[in-house]
C-alpha cells in the first residue's frame, strides 16, 4: 500500500509522532470513522508524547546514570530501613525543584547507587536536568579543568544542573585543593539546585573524612542544611542476589 503524501509532509516537518499516528489510523477502521476533530486531537496527542519521550531520553543520556533504575521497582521486602512515607514524598520531586539536598548513607551493597540513580531517572522524567558522577572522579575532573583553563566553565555547568548526584562521597581522603573545589561546587548550588549524595560513612563521620576544619565546617553547613536523609541498613543486596541465583 502506498504511503499517504501527508505522511511524507509530516516527516519533512519533523512531526514524526503525528506521521506514525496517521499511518496507524489508516490501518484502523474505528479511527477512520471518528470525526476530523477527534482524529486531529489524537494526532496531536501522539506528537506531544513523542516529543516528551525524546526529551526524556536526551536528559537520561546527559545524566550518565551509572545503573538503570526506577523508583517503581524498589524492593521493600528486604529490611533496609526504607520508609515508604518518606519515599513517596521524595518521589514527587518537589525537593529537587526547591533546591534541597538528599543524603543516602549505608554500608556497601545495600543499594545506595541504585536508589540515587532511581531518583535521577524520576527527575529526568519530571523534565529536570540531572548529572551523575562519582565524587572522586568529579574532584579529578575539577583538578584537570583548573590546569587547562576549563575550571570556570565546568563550575558553571555543574551549577546549572538541577540535580547533581555525587556518589561515593568520602571514600578517599581529600587534599586541600579538593576541599576548596568541593566547596566551590556546593556553594554555587546551595539554595539554587539540589544535590544527592551517597556515602558509606555515617553523616557524623563526614567532617573527619573531608578534613580541614574550616572548609569542612563550610561544606557541611551547606550540605546538611534542610537536607532529607535516608539511612540504609541490612545486608548487601548484591550478596542476596548472588545467593538467590546460586540457589535458583
Amino acid at each position: 500500500m502506498l504511503r499517504h503524501p501527508t505522511v511524507d509532509h509530516l516527516h519533512a516537518l519533523g512531526l514524526l509522532g503525528m506521521a506514525q499516528a496517521l499511518e496507524d489510523q489508516g490501518r484502523d477502521p474505528a479511527a477512520l470513522a471518528l470525526p476530523f476533530e477527534d482524529r486531529l486531537a489524537l494526532l496531536l496527542d501522539r506528537e506531544a508524547s513523542h516529543r516528551e519521550t525524546k526529551r526524556t531520553l536526551a536528559r537520561l543520556r546527559h545524566a550518565k546514570l551509572r545503573v538503570s533504575a526506577q523508583l517503581e521497582d524498589i524492593d521493600y521486602r528486604a529490611p533496609r530501613g526504607l520508609d515508604r512515607g518518606l519515599m513517596a514524598k521524595l518521589a514527587g520531586g518537589q525537593w529537587v525543584r526547591d533546591g534541597l539536598n538528599l543524603l543516602i548513607t549505608g554500608p556497601t551493597g545495600v543499594g545506595k547507587t541504585w536508589l540515587a540513580c532511581a531518583f535521577g531517572h524520576r527527575a529526568c522524567r519530571n523534565n529536570l536536568s540531572v548529572l551523575y558522577t562519582r565524587t572522586p572522579r568529579l574532584l579529578e575532573d575539577l583538578a584537570l579543568a583548573r590546569a587547562d583553563g576549563r575550571y570556570p566553565r565546568l563550575l558553571k555547568t555543574l551549577a546549572r544542573v538541577q540535580l547533581l548526584i555525587l556518589d561515593d562521597w568520602g571514600v578517599t581522603p581529600m587534599t586541600a585543593d579538593q576541599r576548596r573545589d568541593l566547596l566551590e561546587v556546593i556553594d554555587d548550588r546551595t539554595g539554587r539546585a539540589a544535590t544527592l549524595i551517597t556515602s558509606q560513612l555515617p553523616v557524623p563521620e563526614w567532617h573527619a573524612a573531608i578534613g580541614g576544619l574550616t572548609l569542612a565546617d563550610a561544606i557541611l553547613d551547606r550540605v546538611l542544611h534542610s537536607a532529607h536523609r535516608i539511612e540504609l541498613a541490612g545486608e548487601s543486596m548484591r550478596k542476596r542476589s548472588a545467593l538467590a541465583a546460586t540457589t535458583a
